[in-house]
Parts: structure tokens; C-alpha cells; sequence
């Protein structure tokens, strides 16, 4: 345990000496619900309004449709990359170091990925700074719900990352898988538009996609749906199915903790067999 917390403690102090990496990894998100989220709104509202659509509809915020979004990514973003730090001290001989200090590597992956779980809580929270600038309403209860949530998804990406980071020698290797992997997942997740009318093989990539599930999960506890009209719902793409059956929010904690045991097994694996 010493060794675990050695390690977590390691990459949760380095994270809050960054000061550029704290501010440059929620600046590209905000961006993005700011410029992409205003002008979707805009075009959406005109789209449906000049459709004769239902009130409910045409006043429908995008914004407030991306902001669980924008968490996701938050989270994913930091979570993912966190692991770059293994890809990094490979190269600069500190992983060498530490593989000679008197604990398992299963030890040292597991205070690495909770290291990552805990910077990439602590960013998706930062992003609740602008809520009351965007016009989202969240409630103290809502944000009591999102903590463990966020932590169980931030756990399950950093294992991911962890994953990568271990079959990788160098830093630029490590961003280019990243970047290969960064936009698909990230746009076939409902974070950023509505997943309706997708071509089949898009609908299967969007249901293995282990983001759809952490997304929508946010979008459960932050726009209530169950509480929308069942048009707002459709039209929103708010009810995930996979073979018919709508996912519940007890399926996606199921899905994402299975998915966290089972990255956190490999990455621990493959971590414990690589070479310095």
C-alpha cells in the first residue's frame, strides 16, 4: 500500500505543479461547448423551427445537451494521456529506478492508474466552474452523483492509457496512438451530437465504444431524461438501446466497472512483463 500511495501521490503532485497542463486540458473542451456548442444551438433551433416543431424542440438548449459531454471528454482527455508519464520516464531512465524499488509492478501500475483517476476527477470538476456561465442548472445532489461516477470512468480510461503506455518506448509514439484513437472514440460517443440515424456498421463501433456508455451515464444524472417528453428524448437520442434493450443507468455502471477490471487486469499484466 505504501509503495501504491508513493506512486498516486508521484503523479497527483506533479499534475498540480503543471499549471499549464491544469489550464490546457479543460481550455480545449470549453472551446469546444462554447464555439460548437452555441453554433449547433443556433442551427438546430432554425432547423426545427422552420420544421414546425414542437416547443419543447425548437427551445431546446445545445449547450446544455453538450455539457455532459464536455465532461466526458474532460475526463477521457486527462485520464488517457495521463499515462503518457509511464511513456516518459521509460525515456528519461526514473521507470528504471523505480522497477528496482522493493514493490511489485503490480503495485506500481495500480498507483499509476489510480494517480491518473484522480488528476482526470479532479479536471471534469473544474469543469462545473462554468455552469453558472452556460446557463446549466446542477444541483448539490447531481454533483454528489457525478464524483463517484466520474472517479469509476476516470479509473477504466486510465487503465486504457496504462494499457497502451506499456507495449510503447517513446513519447511521440504514445500522442500518435492516442490521436488515432482520441477522435473516433470521442465522436461516436454521443458527447458531442445526438447518435440518430447512423449508418449500421457506425451504430455497432458506437455500442462497443466504452466512452458511449461513461457519456451517457453523465447525461443521465445532469439532464434528467426521465424526466423529458418522449419526443425530446427521441430527438436528443437519450435512450441508448443495444439489441432492443433500453440501458439503464445500473447496465452502464455494470458495463463501465466490468471494463475497469478487465483493462486494470491486462494493463497490470502487460506492465508487470515490460521492460524499462
Amino acid at each position: 500500500m505504501e509503495g501504491i500511495i508513493a506512486i498516486w501521490q508521484r503523479d497527483v503532485i506533479k499534475f498540480f505543479r503543471d499549471r499549464a497542463r491544469m489550464v490546457g486540458s479543460f481550455a480545449m473542451p470549453f472551446m469546444f461547448l462554447i464555439l460548437f456548442g452555441s453554433g449547433m444551438s443556433g442551427a438546430m433551433s432554425s432547423m426545427m423551427g422552420a420544421g414546425g416543431t414542437s416547443g419543447a424542440l425548437a427551445d431546446f438548449d445545445f449547450v446544455e445537451f453538450m455539457f455532459p459531454g464536455i465532461i466526458g471528454m474532460t475526463v477521457f482527455n486527462t485520464a488517457i494521456f495521463s499515462a503518457l508519464s509511464v511513456v516518459q520516464d521509460k525515456e528519461f531512465g526514473y521507470m528504471r529506478e523505480i522497477l528496482v524499488a522493493p514493490i511489485s509492478r503490480v503495485s506500481i501500475a495500480i498507483g499509476k492508474v489510480l494517480g491518473g483517476s484522480t488528476v482526470a476527477l479532479f479536471q471534469g470538476l473544474m469543469m462545473l466552474i462554468f455552469v453558472p456561465f452556460i446557463g446549466v442548472s446542477i444541483s448539490f445532489m447531481m454533483i454528489l452523483q457525478l464524483i463517484p461516477v466520474m472517479f469509476l470512468v476516470a479509473f477504466a480510461l486510465s487503465s486504457i492509457g496504462l494499457l497502451i503506455a506499456s507495449t510503447l518506448k517513446t513519447s511521440q509514439a504514445f500522442q500518435m496512438v492516442i490521436q488515432v484513437l482520441i477522435f473516433p472514440m470521442l465522436f461516436l460517443s454521443g458527447a458531442l451530437f445526438p447518435l440518430n440515424g447512423m449508418p449500421g456498421w457506425m451504430n455497432f463501433i458506437v455500442k462497443i465504444n466504452p466512452l458511449t456508455y461513461c457519456v451517457d451515464m453523465f447525461k443521465k444524472i445532469i439532464l434528467q431524461p426521465d424526466q423529458m417528453a418522449p419526443i425530446l428524448r427521441e430527438a436528443m437520442g437519450l435512450d441508448l438501446t443495444v439489441f432492443n434493450h433500453v440501458i439503464t443507468f445500473t447496465d452502464e455502471i455494470i458495463v463501465v466497472l466490468l471494463i475497469s477490471v478487465v483493462f486494470v487486469v491486462l494493463a497490470t499484466f502487460r506492465f508487470s512483463r515490460s521492460e524499462a
